[in-house]
Protein backbone atom coordinates (compact mmCIF):
# COMPACT_ATOMS: atom_id res chain seq x y z
CA UNK A 1 0.00 0.00 0.00
CA UNK A 2 3.20 2.42 0.78
CA UNK A 3 5.56 2.62 -0.84
CA UNK A 4 8.30 2.03 1.69
CA UNK A 5 11.99 2.66 0.07
CA UNK A 6 12.79 6.78 -0.76
CA UNK A 7 13.53 6.99 -4.25
CA UNK A 8 17.35 7.82 -3.49
CA UNK A 9 18.72 7.12 -6.34
CA UNK A 10 17.30 9.93 -8.56
CA UNK A 11 20.49 11.88 -9.54
CA UNK A 12 20.51 14.68 -12.30
CA UNK A 13 22.31 12.75 -14.84
CA UNK A 14 19.29 9.75 -14.74
CA UNK A 15 17.41 13.26 -16.27
CA UNK A 16 17.01 13.67 -19.70
CA UNK A 17 18.36 17.12 -21.86
CA UNK A 18 16.14 19.29 -20.89
CA UNK A 19 16.45 18.46 -17.26
CA UNK A 20 20.01 18.07 -17.07
CA UNK A 21 20.10 21.80 -18.42
CA UNK A 22 17.93 22.65 -15.10
CA UNK A 23 20.18 21.04 -12.67
CA UNK A 24 23.20 22.55 -14.02
CA UNK A 25 21.77 26.22 -12.88
CA UNK A 26 20.84 25.21 -9.50
CA UNK A 27 18.83 28.37 -9.49
CA UNK A 28 15.69 28.89 -7.87
CA UNK A 29 12.87 31.40 -8.80
CA UNK A 30 12.68 34.31 -6.46
CA UNK A 31 9.34 33.76 -4.37
CA UNK A 32 6.41 35.52 -6.33
CA UNK A 33 8.15 35.90 -9.79
CA UNK A 34 5.52 35.00 -12.63
CA UNK A 35 2.78 36.22 -9.86
CA UNK A 36 -0.51 37.49 -11.82
CA UNK A 37 -2.69 40.11 -10.54
CA UNK A 38 -4.98 38.69 -7.82
CA UNK A 39 -7.71 39.48 -9.48
CA UNK A 40 -7.20 38.39 -13.06
CA UNK A 41 -8.61 34.97 -13.98
CA UNK A 42 -5.50 32.47 -14.22
CA UNK A 43 -5.47 28.48 -14.43
CA UNK A 44 -3.55 26.57 -12.48
CA UNK A 45 -2.11 23.02 -13.19
CA UNK A 46 -2.33 20.75 -10.59
CA UNK A 47 0.26 17.59 -10.95
CA UNK A 48 -1.36 15.04 -8.84
CA UNK A 49 -1.83 11.16 -8.65
CA UNK A 50 -4.41 9.05 -7.50
CA UNK A 51 -8.18 7.90 -8.77
CA UNK A 52 -11.01 10.19 -8.07
CA UNK A 53 -12.47 7.19 -5.49
CA UNK A 54 -9.17 7.15 -3.94
CA UNK A 55 -8.43 11.13 -3.55
CA UNK A 56 -11.56 12.80 -3.60
CA UNK A 57 -9.67 15.67 -5.70
CA UNK A 58 -13.03 17.49 -7.25
CA UNK A 59 -13.77 18.11 -3.80
CA UNK A 60 -10.55 19.79 -3.37
CA UNK A 61 -10.90 21.84 -6.50
CA UNK A 62 -14.14 22.78 -6.07
CA UNK A 63 -13.89 24.14 -2.65
CA UNK A 64 -10.67 25.96 -3.98
CA UNK A 65 -12.73 27.63 -6.80
CA UNK A 66 -15.41 28.66 -4.83
CA UNK A 67 -13.13 30.32 -2.27
CA UNK A 68 -10.99 31.28 -5.31
CA UNK A 69 -13.45 31.78 -8.12
CA UNK A 70 -10.93 33.69 -10.53
CA UNK A 71 -8.69 30.98 -10.45
CA UNK A 72 -9.03 27.55 -12.74
CA UNK A 73 -7.48 24.11 -11.31
CA UNK A 74 -6.82 21.88 -14.24
CA UNK A 75 -5.99 18.56 -12.31
CA UNK A 76 -2.83 16.57 -14.31
CA UNK A 77 -3.55 13.10 -13.18
CA UNK A 78 -0.23 11.01 -13.96
CA UNK A 79 -0.95 7.98 -12.48
CA UNK A 80 -5.24 7.05 -11.93
CA UNK A 81 -3.58 3.59 -10.07
CA UNK A 82 -2.06 5.68 -7.19
CA UNK A 83 1.65 4.70 -8.41
CA UNK A 84 4.02 7.06 -6.85
CA UNK A 85 6.64 5.84 -9.10
CA UNK A 86 4.80 5.96 -12.21
CA UNK A 87 4.14 9.13 -11.14
CA UNK A 88 7.50 10.51 -10.08
CA UNK A 89 8.53 9.15 -13.80
CA UNK A 90 6.45 11.00 -15.57
CA UNK A 91 6.77 14.54 -13.51
CA UNK A 92 10.51 13.98 -14.16
CA UNK A 93 9.79 13.65 -18.05
CA UNK A 94 7.19 16.87 -17.77
CA UNK A 95 9.54 18.91 -16.18
CA UNK A 96 12.09 17.72 -18.66
CA UNK A 97 10.51 18.56 -21.42
CA UNK A 98 9.16 21.98 -20.00
CA UNK A 99 5.69 21.30 -19.95
CA UNK A 100 3.84 23.83 -17.32
CA UNK A 101 3.35 23.45 -14.03
CA UNK A 102 2.26 25.45 -10.82
CA UNK A 103 1.84 22.80 -8.26
CA UNK A 104 2.83 19.34 -7.82
CA UNK A 105 2.82 16.58 -5.14
CA UNK A 106 5.26 14.12 -3.50
CA UNK A 107 3.89 11.27 -1.59
CA UNK A 108 7.64 10.41 0.61
CA UNK A 109 10.22 12.76 2.31
CA UNK A 110 13.10 11.25 -0.26
CA UNK A 111 10.74 12.28 -3.50
CA UNK A 112 10.54 15.51 -2.31
CA UNK A 113 14.04 16.54 -1.18
CA UNK A 114 15.47 14.77 -4.32
CA UNK A 115 13.24 17.20 -6.65
CA UNK A 116 14.10 20.61 -4.67
CA UNK A 117 17.83 19.60 -5.02
CA UNK A 118 17.39 19.61 -8.57
CA UNK A 119 15.68 22.91 -8.29
CA UNK A 120 12.52 21.62 -9.74
CA UNK A 121 10.56 23.30 -6.66
CA UNK A 122 10.53 26.73 -5.71
CA UNK A 123 11.28 28.14 -1.98
CA UNK A 124 7.40 29.02 0.08
CA UNK A 125 9.17 30.89 2.61
CA UNK A 126 8.04 34.47 2.07
CA UNK A 127 4.32 33.44 1.42
CA UNK A 128 4.60 32.21 4.66
CA UNK A 129 6.16 35.26 6.05
CA UNK A 130 3.93 37.05 4.51
CA UNK A 131 1.10 35.12 6.18
CA UNK A 132 2.37 35.49 9.37
CA UNK A 133 2.29 32.07 10.35
CA UNK A 134 4.92 29.41 11.93
CA UNK A 135 4.96 26.21 10.27
CA UNK A 136 6.43 24.35 13.05
CA UNK A 137 2.66 25.65 14.98
CA UNK A 138 0.34 25.40 12.15
CA UNK A 139 1.29 22.43 10.97
CA UNK A 140 2.48 18.73 13.04
CA UNK A 141 4.86 18.12 9.88
CA UNK A 142 8.23 20.52 9.62
CA UNK A 143 8.61 20.10 6.15
CA UNK A 144 12.07 22.48 6.24
CA UNK A 145 14.81 21.65 4.56
CA UNK A 146 18.21 23.01 4.71
CA UNK A 147 16.72 26.14 6.38
CA UNK A 148 13.20 26.65 3.73
CA UNK A 149 10.24 25.47 3.08
CA UNK A 150 9.33 24.22 -0.17
CA UNK A 151 5.87 22.56 0.32
CA UNK A 152 3.23 22.30 2.84
CA UNK A 153 1.90 18.75 4.42
CA UNK A 154 -1.46 17.28 3.75
CA UNK A 155 -2.17 14.35 5.28
CA UNK A 156 -0.98 12.72 8.30
CA UNK A 157 0.13 9.40 9.40
CA UNK A 158 1.64 8.63 12.09
CA UNK A 159 2.56 5.24 13.11
CA UNK A 160 0.94 3.46 16.03
CA UNK A 161 0.33 0.68 17.83
CA UNK A 162 -2.93 -2.17 16.82
CA UNK A 163 -4.00 -3.68 19.37
CA UNK A 164 -6.32 -6.63 19.98
CA UNK A 165 -8.66 -5.46 22.29
CA UNK A 166 -10.11 -9.21 23.16
CA UNK A 167 -6.53 -10.40 23.88
CA UNK A 168 -5.76 -7.49 26.03
CA UNK A 169 -8.83 -8.22 28.39
CA UNK A 170 -7.91 -11.78 28.63
CA UNK A 171 -4.55 -10.86 29.80
CA UNK A 172 -5.97 -8.20 32.31
CA UNK A 173 -4.60 -5.67 30.40
CA UNK A 174 -5.91 -2.13 29.37
CA UNK A 175 -5.35 -0.01 26.01
CA UNK A 176 -2.49 2.23 26.86
CA UNK A 177 -2.57 6.02 26.58
CA UNK A 178 0.97 6.75 27.69
CA UNK A 179 3.39 4.07 27.50
CA UNK A 180 7.19 3.09 26.98
CA UNK A 181 9.43 0.78 25.06
CA UNK A 182 9.70 -1.32 28.34
CA UNK A 183 6.14 -1.32 28.81
CA UNK A 184 5.75 -2.39 24.94
CA UNK A 185 8.01 -5.39 25.60
CA UNK A 186 6.47 -6.65 29.46
CA UNK A 187 2.85 -6.30 27.25
CA UNK A 188 4.12 -8.67 24.60
CA UNK A 189 5.03 -11.28 27.35
CA UNK A 190 1.48 -11.15 28.78
CA UNK A 191 -0.11 -11.81 25.41
CA UNK A 192 2.02 -14.10 23.94
CA UNK A 193 0.53 -17.83 24.51
CA UNK A 194 0.97 -21.32 23.05
CA UNK A 195 3.65 -23.36 21.06
CA UNK A 196 4.25 -24.38 18.17
CA UNK A 197 2.76 -23.68 14.88
CA UNK A 198 -0.33 -22.64 16.52
CA UNK A 199 2.14 -20.69 18.68
CA UNK A 200 0.14 -16.49 19.43
CA UNK A 201 2.60 -13.76 19.32
CA UNK A 202 2.50 -10.18 21.87
CA UNK A 203 3.88 -8.63 18.54
CA UNK A 204 5.01 -8.79 15.12
CA UNK A 205 7.60 -6.59 13.58
CA UNK A 206 7.26 -6.27 9.35
CA UNK A 207 11.35 -5.15 8.89
CA UNK A 208 13.43 -4.62 8.20
CA UNK A 209 13.13 -7.00 4.57
CA UNK A 210 15.26 -6.22 1.38
CA UNK A 211 16.80 -2.78 2.44
CA UNK A 212 12.74 -1.71 3.20
CA UNK A 213 10.96 -1.19 6.57
CA UNK A 214 13.71 -0.25 8.02
CA UNK A 215 11.52 1.67 11.09
CA UNK A 216 11.82 -1.39 12.64
CA UNK A 217 15.24 -0.90 13.40
CA UNK A 218 14.86 2.87 14.72
CA UNK A 219 12.01 2.63 16.99
CA UNK A 220 13.53 3.89 19.92
CA UNK A 221 15.38 6.70 17.91
CA UNK A 222 12.01 7.53 16.12
CA UNK A 223 10.24 8.98 19.03
CA UNK A 224 12.22 11.84 19.85
CA UNK A 225 12.16 15.19 18.19
CA UNK A 226 15.26 15.53 16.38
CA UNK A 227 17.70 12.97 14.82
CA UNK A 228 15.63 10.25 14.24
CA UNK A 229 17.31 8.52 11.54
CA UNK A 230 20.49 6.80 10.43
CA UNK A 231 21.98 9.90 9.58
CA UNK A 232 21.69 13.38 10.66
CA UNK A 233 20.79 17.12 8.86
CA UNK A 234 24.48 17.91 7.99
CA UNK A 235 25.43 14.15 6.23
CA UNK A 236 27.06 12.97 9.17
CA UNK A 237 26.46 9.08 10.84
CA UNK A 238 23.62 9.43 13.67
CA UNK A 239 24.54 5.40 14.67
CA UNK A 240 26.60 6.12 17.69
CA UNK A 241 23.24 7.45 19.17
CA UNK A 242 22.04 5.19 22.10
CA UNK A 243 18.96 4.95 20.56
CA UNK A 244 19.83 3.32 17.62
CA UNK A 245 21.32 0.82 20.22
CA UNK A 246 18.53 0.45 22.21
CA UNK A 247 16.24 0.08 19.42
CA UNK A 248 18.63 -2.90 17.97
CA UNK A 249 18.60 -4.17 21.40
CA UNK A 250 14.90 -4.24 22.07
CA UNK A 251 14.10 -6.06 18.92
CA UNK A 252 16.63 -8.69 20.13
CA UNK A 253 15.29 -9.69 23.63
CA UNK A 254 11.60 -9.37 23.00
CA UNK A 255 12.50 -12.61 19.80
CA UNK A 256 15.72 -14.27 21.14
CA UNK A 257 15.14 -13.80 25.42
CA UNK A 258 11.47 -13.28 25.87
CA UNK A 259 10.34 -15.00 22.53
CA UNK A 260 7.29 -13.04 22.61
CA UNK A 261 7.83 -11.59 18.93
CA UNK A 262 7.00 -13.45 15.54
CA UNK A 263 10.76 -14.71 14.77
CA UNK A 264 12.68 -13.18 11.87
CA UNK A 265 13.17 -16.29 10.18
CA UNK A 266 9.19 -16.44 9.80
CA UNK A 267 8.88 -13.62 8.48
CA UNK A 268 11.65 -14.16 5.55
CA UNK A 269 11.10 -17.65 4.76
CA UNK A 270 6.60 -17.80 4.99
CA UNK A 271 6.79 -14.13 3.75
CA UNK A 272 4.57 -13.00 6.27
CA UNK A 273 2.44 -9.65 6.10
CA UNK A 274 1.53 -7.72 8.92
CA UNK A 275 -2.40 -7.42 7.68
CA UNK A 276 -2.97 -11.19 7.99
CA UNK A 277 -0.94 -12.08 11.26
CA UNK A 278 -3.03 -8.87 12.95
CA UNK A 279 -6.62 -9.57 11.73
CA UNK A 280 -5.97 -13.11 11.44
CA UNK A 281 -4.57 -12.93 15.29
CA UNK A 282 -1.29 -14.26 14.85
CA UNK A 283 0.28 -11.77 17.35
CA UNK A 284 -1.80 -8.91 19.19
CA UNK A 285 -0.11 -5.77 18.88
CA UNK A 286 1.08 -4.46 15.27
CA UNK A 287 3.19 -1.69 15.53
CA UNK A 288 2.34 -0.25 11.88
CA UNK A 289 1.29 3.55 10.16
CA UNK A 290 -2.13 5.07 10.44
CA UNK A 291 -2.71 4.74 6.92
CA UNK A 292 -4.20 1.22 8.31
CA UNK A 293 -7.10 3.81 9.54
CA UNK A 294 -9.52 2.80 6.44
CA UNK A 295 -8.57 -0.86 7.30
CA UNK A 296 -8.41 -1.21 10.93
CA UNK A 297 -12.67 -1.88 10.97
CA UNK A 298 -11.71 -4.94 8.68
CA UNK A 299 -12.36 -5.31 4.94
CA UNK A 300 -13.62 -7.55 2.34
CA UNK A 301 -9.77 -9.53 2.83
CA UNK A 302 -9.18 -9.13 5.76
CA UNK A 303 -12.59 -8.98 8.12
CA UNK A 304 -12.44 -8.39 12.15
CA UNK A 305 -13.36 -10.68 14.20
CA UNK A 306 -12.49 -8.97 16.99
CA UNK A 307 -12.58 -5.83 19.07
CA UNK A 308 -9.44 -3.50 17.97
CA UNK A 309 -7.81 -0.19 19.34
CA UNK A 310 -4.91 1.50 19.04
CA UNK A 311 -2.18 2.99 21.47
CA UNK A 312 0.45 5.48 21.09
CA UNK A 313 3.90 5.01 19.42
CA UNK A 314 5.30 4.22 22.89
CA UNK A 315 8.04 6.77 24.68
CA UNK A 316 11.79 5.69 25.54
CA UNK A 317 10.73 6.55 29.51
CA UNK A 318 7.77 8.61 30.77
CA UNK A 319 9.40 11.61 31.15
CA UNK A 320 9.61 12.51 27.08
CA UNK A 321 7.50 15.65 26.26
CA UNK A 322 5.46 14.46 23.53
CA UNK A 323 4.33 11.31 21.71
CA UNK A 324 6.83 11.52 18.39
CA UNK A 325 6.74 8.47 15.49
CA UNK A 326 7.21 8.39 12.06
CA UNK A 327 5.02 10.04 9.84
CA UNK A 328 4.02 9.69 5.98
CA UNK A 329 2.56 12.90 4.31
CA UNK A 330 1.64 14.17 1.20
CA UNK A 331 4.12 16.91 -0.01
CA UNK A 332 2.47 19.75 -1.71
CA UNK A 333 4.60 22.66 -3.95
CA UNK A 334 4.70 25.08 -6.24
CA UNK A 335 6.24 24.24 -9.29
CA UNK A 336 10.02 26.90 -10.13
CA UNK A 337 8.82 26.86 -13.31
CA UNK A 338 5.24 28.38 -12.83
CA UNK A 339 3.97 31.56 -14.31
CA UNK A 340 1.62 32.36 -11.46
CA UNK A 341 3.25 31.69 -8.17
CA UNK A 342 0.60 33.46 -6.19
CA UNK A 343 -2.13 31.41 -7.72
CA UNK A 344 -0.27 28.29 -7.09
CA UNK A 345 0.23 28.87 -3.07
CA UNK A 346 -2.90 29.97 -2.86
CA UNK A 347 -4.08 26.47 -3.65
CA UNK A 348 -1.35 24.71 -1.74
CA UNK A 349 -2.19 26.74 1.31
CA UNK A 350 -6.11 25.76 1.04
CA UNK A 351 -5.18 21.43 0.26
CA UNK A 352 -3.47 21.29 3.43
CA UNK A 353 -6.07 22.87 5.15
CA UNK A 354 -9.62 23.06 4.34
CA UNK A 355 -8.42 21.12 1.19
CA UNK A 356 -7.49 18.19 3.57
CA UNK A 357 -10.90 18.55 5.52
CA UNK A 358 -13.36 18.95 2.28
CA UNK A 359 -11.38 15.75 0.92
CA UNK A 360 -12.90 13.86 3.68
CA UNK A 361 -10.03 11.29 3.26
CA UNK A 362 -7.70 11.36 5.45
CA UNK A 363 -6.41 13.08 9.13
CA UNK A 364 -4.81 16.37 8.06
CA UNK A 365 -1.27 17.68 9.39
CA UNK A 366 -3.33 20.84 9.98
CA UNK A 367 -2.90 21.73 13.59
CA UNK A 368 -5.74 24.17 14.00
CA UNK A 369 -8.39 20.93 13.24
CA UNK A 370 -10.70 20.80 16.23
CA UNK A 371 -11.77 17.86 18.33
CA UNK A 372 -15.04 17.31 17.04
CA UNK A 373 -14.09 17.60 13.37
CA UNK A 374 -11.37 15.03 13.56
CA UNK A 375 -14.19 12.81 15.24
CA UNK A 376 -16.35 13.73 11.83
CA UNK A 377 -13.48 12.52 9.56
CA UNK A 378 -12.84 9.35 11.82
CA UNK A 379 -16.67 8.27 11.86
CA UNK A 380 -16.59 8.73 7.63
CA UNK A 381 -12.96 6.80 7.29
CA UNK A 382 -14.39 4.08 9.47
CA UNK A 383 -17.85 4.07 7.71
CA UNK A 384 -15.55 2.35 4.76
CA UNK A 385 -14.96 -0.47 6.79
CA UNK A 386 -16.74 -3.55 7.24
CA UNK A 387 -16.98 -3.48 10.88
CA UNK A 388 -16.62 0.47 12.61
CA UNK A 389 -18.22 -1.29 15.54
CA UNK A 390 -15.62 -3.10 16.97
CA UNK A 391 -13.05 -0.52 16.88
CA UNK A 392 -12.22 1.96 19.87
CA UNK A 393 -13.02 5.01 18.03
CA UNK A 394 -12.26 7.59 21.15
CA UNK A 395 -8.48 5.48 21.61
CA UNK A 396 -8.05 6.33 17.74
CA UNK A 397 -8.86 10.06 17.78
CA UNK A 398 -6.88 10.35 20.95
CA UNK A 399 -3.56 8.86 19.13
CA UNK A 400 -4.46 10.99 16.21
CA UNK A 401 -4.90 14.26 18.01
CA UNK A 402 -1.84 14.35 19.70
CA UNK A 403 0.75 12.57 17.49
CA UNK A 404 3.36 14.43 16.66
CA UNK A 405 5.94 13.98 13.45
CA UNK A 406 9.81 13.64 14.48
CA UNK A 407 11.78 16.63 12.46
CA UNK A 408 12.38 15.51 9.32
CA UNK A 409 16.12 14.28 7.86
CA UNK A 410 16.74 15.60 4.16
CA UNK A 411 17.66 11.91 2.49
CA UNK A 412 21.20 11.12 1.30
CA UNK A 413 21.62 10.47 -2.34
CA UNK A 414 22.77 6.78 -0.94
CA UNK A 415 20.00 6.49 1.61
CA UNK A 416 19.38 3.44 -0.03
CA UNK A 417 22.99 1.69 0.33
CA UNK A 418 23.14 2.86 4.22
CA UNK A 419 19.72 0.59 4.75
CA UNK A 420 20.80 -2.31 2.68
CA UNK A 421 23.97 -1.76 5.23
CA UNK A 422 21.72 -1.91 8.11
CA UNK A 423 19.69 -4.70 6.95
CA UNK A 424 22.28 -6.96 6.33
CA UNK A 425 23.88 -6.47 9.66
CA UNK A 426 20.85 -6.99 11.90
CA UNK A 427 20.28 -10.28 9.75
CA UNK A 428 23.42 -11.34 11.02
CA UNK A 429 22.53 -10.12 14.49
CA UNK A 430 19.00 -12.24 14.57
CA UNK A 431 20.53 -15.54 12.94
CA UNK A 432 23.12 -15.41 15.70
CA UNK A 433 26.22 -14.87 13.53
CA UNK A 434 27.23 -11.90 15.38
CA UNK A 435 26.39 -10.66 18.44
CA UNK A 436 25.10 -6.67 19.28
CA UNK A 437 28.27 -4.98 19.84
CA UNK A 438 29.68 -6.66 16.97
CA UNK A 439 26.10 -5.25 14.63
CA UNK A 440 26.60 -2.08 15.98
CA UNK A 441 30.57 -1.48 15.47
CA UNK A 442 29.55 -2.90 11.71
CA UNK A 443 26.85 -1.01 10.97
CA UNK A 444 28.90 2.19 12.22
CA UNK A 445 31.94 1.14 10.07
CA UNK A 446 30.56 0.68 7.09
CA UNK A 447 28.06 3.13 6.96
CA UNK A 448 30.96 5.59 7.73
CA UNK A 449 32.65 4.30 4.78
CA UNK A 450 29.53 5.21 2.68
CA UNK A 451 29.39 8.79 4.05
CA UNK A 452 33.39 9.11 2.93
CA UNK A 453 32.80 7.88 -0.42
CA UNK A 454 30.08 9.97 -1.12
CA UNK A 455 31.36 13.40 -0.20
CA UNK A 456 31.90 15.87 -2.92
Amino acid sequence: MQKRKLLTGLVCGALLTGMLAGCGKKEEAAPGAGATDSNAPVTIKFHAFGSEAQQSWSKIISGFQTKYPNIKVELVNLSEKGDTQEYAKKLDLAAASSEAMDVMMFSEAGMYAQRVALGMVAPLDDYIAKEGFKVAEEYKVDTQLSGKYYALPGKFNPWYVMLNVDHLKEAGLAVPTDWTWDEFAEYAKKLTKGEGATKRYGTYFHGPQGGGWLEYTRLAMANQPDNGDYLKADGTSNLDNPNFRKSIELRYKMEKVDKSSTPYTDMISQKLNYRPQFFNQSASMVVIGSWMNSEIGGTEQFPLNFNAAVAPFPKNSKSDQGTYSMVTTDFYAVAASSKNKDAAYKFVRYATTDGVLAQGKYVPSWSKIKDDQLTTIIDTILAGTKSPDKVDKESLVRVLLNSKATKLVPPASFNADVYKVINEEYEKLILDKQDLDAMIKNSQERTQKLIDSNKK
